[in-house]
């Protein structure tokens, strides 16, 4: 006879709708979004504004496995004019390899990934996008599938998925060749299988009260796939962008607390002894070992070749293979205290920059392109505009922060673990920035928030299921509930539409321009 009592269903509560639903909503919610991110990718057939970092340096990993010095300066790009006549020879010619290695501030596989598309296309517009454009299309798959396990409900998924694909910032990300876009993708896709190991792992715990005697610990789960998938992902985050840590921690965290949240449900007389015993041990090779690994492994160019920056190839092989292998990896950590410095030593003034605590209020967003030499006729007026502005959908970023609000005080009241997930990752991926800004006074910008904009979503998500409210529900309740989202989500539509020409390069008169900058301070500098 069981001693304590607790259900499957509580532990793994059951999924409304049918599993065809589930997939099929989502997939056509990343369609849609798909064909906005994919229409028109190669416009503008311009190199704007980063892509000039990134695009050449996924290009020298495809051709010599790290990344190398190219022609011309700041003031005399002389490489990116090359590149935009379809002329690929870019690069300095060097007698000895590694003069001509170049120092990059950011670890290599966001520019692996460019490449990819380089490789699949050419080098050009359509080719350093696609690969953006893949994973922002992914991520709005990602997204509805998570929230549809987070919320037991495809609708609200499919919801959350939709919500994504219309934000503006998340669009032009998706479409630029910068490496944030990449950094979210890996962050959501970490935090996604960390949640399906949640429901994996507590499966495990329910079937073991069903089928085997009782221990005041509980079991071993043994190998977790899940976990150990996101381990990969998270670092694969930290491989594209160092700010990828923050979450791992995060997560590292939050994984535990779930673990010994899930061993108190059963009914465990020591669950925390039991998660310290049976899953911290595996936690710290998946979250710890695994993320180390996958971030090393990304530098293979490196470490198998003999022109990248600080490789000190020929002293490395001159005294036998156990010494390559030490000066091999001490270069390597030498290069890493060296990209640390760079980041908190960059304090270079930008227009554009901005402080973290006006990013929510999208108080100064990044124009990545405005050509100021459009003849009258492109629009058949005085003067015309034509721009790429990285802001996100001000109806959404509004309703997001009052929902993240929601969230605090819900999650005080009930301690739901979905919103002290989805909190803790907004956490993670915006309060560090404050450090920087108030510490170090370093150059920072609006898009750095892209990877907590997916749990943005999540938050109103989660809020929409309340305005809905449960199943159990009066109809007329929940049926005005439905209006009130759907309203919502209508007015996040319009508002998107409204944006969308100073997302993707439209040409527009100037007064249609300026009618869709929501304040001055959208516009630094202004215009000519």
């Amino acid at each position: 006879m069981k001693k304590w009592g607790i259900s499957a269903q509580r532990l793994v509560p059951p999924m409304q709708g049918g599993a065809l639903w589930g997939w099929l909503g989502p997939i056509a919610v990343a369609l849609f979004g798909g064909i906005l991110r994919f229409v028109r990718l190669s416009e503008p057939r311009a190199i704007v504004f980063d892509e000039t970092y990134y695009l050449k340096d996924a290009y020298s990993l495809l051709r010599f496995g790290v990344e190398r010095v190219t022609l011309g300066d700041s003031k005399n790009p002389e490489a990116d004019h090359r590149l935009m006549a379809g002329n690929l020879d870019i690069f300095k010619h060097c007698p000895n390899t590694t003069d001509c290695a170049s120092f990059v501030a950011h670890p290599p596989l966001g520019k692996w990934m460019i490449g990819l598309g380089e490789w699949l296309f050419g080098v050009n517009p359509f080719g350093w996008r696609f690969a953006a454009a893949v994973v922002g299309t992914l991520s709005i798959l990602i997204l509805a599938r998570l929230a549809r396990r987070m919320t037991r409900s495809t609708m609200l998924g499919c919801l959350g998925g939709l919500l994504l694909s219309l934000d503006g910032l998340h669009l032009v990300l998706s479409r630029t060749a910068l490496l944030d876009i990449f950094l979210m993708f890996w962050v959501l896709a970490g935090f996604a299988c960390l949640v399906v190991d949640r429901d994996w792992s507590r499966q495990r715990l329910a079937d073991w009260y069903d089928n085997s005697p009782l221990t005041p610990t509980g079991p071993p789960l043994g190998l977790r796939p899940w976990r150990i998938a996101a381990g990969l992902c998270l670092g694969a985050a930290c491989a594209v962008k160092w700010s990828g840590v923050f979450f791992l921690v995060a997560f590292a965290v939050m994984s535990l607390l779930w673990d010994m949240g899930a061993r108190r449900a059963v009914g465990l007389r020591n669950p925390y002894s039991g998660a310290f015993t049976k899953d911290v041990p595996s936690g710290l090779a998946a979250l710890g070992l695994v993320p180390a690994l996958t971030f090393v492994a990304s530098w293979a160019g490196w470490f198998v070749t003999a022109g990248g920056y600080g490789r000190n190839w020929d002293q490395a092989t001159s005294s036998g293979p156990l010494f390559f292998v030490v000066d091999s990896v001490r270069s390597w950590l030498k290069y890493q205290v060296q990209v640390l410095g760079y980041h908190t030593g960059l304090h270079d003034y930008h227009p554009y920059m901005s402080d973290p605590w006006t990013w929510p209020a999208l108080f100064r967003p990044v124009s990545f392109f405005y050509p100021t030499d459009l003849p009258p006729s492109a629009c058949g007026a005085d003067k015309c505009s034509q721009a790429v502005l990285g802001v996100g959908t001000p109806a959404l970023w509004y309703a997001a922060m009052l929902a993240l609000l929601g969230l605090i005080a819900w999650y005080v009241a009930t301690r739901d673990w979905r919103a002290g997930a989805v909190l803790l990752t907004f956490a993670a991926g915006w309060l560090p920035w404050f450090y920087y800004a108030i510490a170090d006074q370093r150059t920072m910008y609006l898009f750095y928030m892209i990877p907590v904009v997916p749990f943005m979503v999540l938050a109103l998500v989660l809020v929409a299921g309340l305005v809905i409210g449960k199943e159990s529900a009066p109809p007329a309740r929940r049926a005005v509930g439905a209006a009130v989202v759907g309203a919502f989500t209508l007015i996040v539509l319009i508002n998107f539409w409204w944006l969308y020409p100073v997302l993707v390069a439209e040409t527009l008169t100037q007064a249609q321009w300026w009618a869709r900058m929501l304040t001055r301070a959208w516009v630094v500098p202004a215009p000519k």
